[in-house]
């Protein structure tokens, strides 16, 4: 089932228009996430807001957007006042520029969307503003306002839909400068481009998103159920930097490692661990888990196949 959409209106290109949705193209809600617990209890912390000066809890209904001109000293601004400044691209993808996608500074990049023709009308037009953009090899620039701010958005064909990546502005990115200043201008001599890039050649491939792995998503995972398991817990020996005292030497050395990794035969399989026996009660413990959504699923396979031994007691 696709999630809910974040956004609904239309794209509009001059007069052609049709009606969209807007869908996160990303999500982080299947990595693990924590509880905040109060240790001498075991129960989960709530917050609750509270009223700064007198300490008394605010109902929702009494609170309102403040900016804080002086230490202490606010502007108040209703819902309703925000609502009387609201913009035409609160309801519209207004597309005002076509850009080389070269032309985007990665800095300015945020996050993407999805983008999709709402309900049945409107899939005519959407093509065929699709399909001029993929045909001009360009990106559309246009504006929307997620979250009652408005956002700059980059359009991209990508199969039938269209991808929205939403783009900062230039207040928002940091200039180089004040980093970059201070950095030794250091003269690089042949021989050690040379090694270099040989160990670039050693290590080229093609970007696989399905080859890495989230390491401490993985490590979470194993201290969970360790945890569960009931084993202690101790901590690791971490490796130490070493300190490069020959850059030429240590130039060589990488491209013999980067070599020797090339030429290792692969290794055989190793068999599969012998499961830990499992002590009477401890069961449920030793369980993997596998991240949240692994973890839905076997919810409601427990919950089917109860449903199917009271159809059939």
């Amino acid at each position: 089932m696709a999630p809910r959409a974040n956004w609904k209106g239309f794209l509009r290109l001059s007069l052609v228009t049709c009606p969209v949705a807007l869908y996160p193209a990303t999500s982080e809600s299947e990595k693990i996430s924590f509880n905040q617990l109060n240790r001498q209890t075991g129960h989960r912390i709530k917050y609750v807001k509270v009223d700064a000066e007198t300490g008394d809890e605010v109902p929702n209904e009494d609170i309102v957007k403040g900016y804080e001109l002086e230490k202490g000293q606010y502007i108040e601004v209703s819902k309703e006042e925000l609502e009387e400044i609201a913009l035409e691209s609160t309801r519209a993808i207004e597309i005002d520029e076509f850009v080389d996608k070269s032309d985007i500074d990665p800095r300015y990049l945020i996050r993407p969307y999805y983008i999709r023709p709402d309900g049945k009308v409107g899939h005519d037009a959407f093509a065929v503003i699709r399909e001029t953009i993929r045909e001009m090899n360009k990106v559309a620039i246009g504006r929307v306002v997620l979250t009652n701010r408005e956002h700059i958005i980059a359009l991209e064909p990508m199969d039938k839909g269209l991808v929205g990546t939403l783009l900062r502005y230039p207040y928002e990115v940091r200039s180089e400068e004040e980093y970059f200043d201070d950095i030794q201008d250091v003269k690089v001599t042949k021989d050690m481009l040379d090694l270099a890039r040989h160990i670039v050649n050693q290590k080229a491939g093609r970007f696989a998103p399905e080859k890495f792995e989230d390491h401490y998503e993985t490590a979470l995972i194993d201290l969970i159920n360790e945890k569960r398991a009931g084993k202690v817990i101790r901590p690791k020996e971490r490796p130490k930097g070493e300190n490069v005292v020959d850059l030429m030497e240590a130039l060589r050395r990488s491209v013999g490692k980067e070599a020797g990794k090339q030429a290792a035969p692969a290794k055989a399989d190793k068999p599969a661990k012998k499961p830990r026996k499992a002590a009477a009660g401890q069961k449920e413990m030793l369980m993997p888990i596998a991240g949240k959504k692994a973890a839905a699923k076997e919810t409601s396979a427990k919950k089917q196949a109860s449903g199917a031994r009271r159809k059939s007691a």
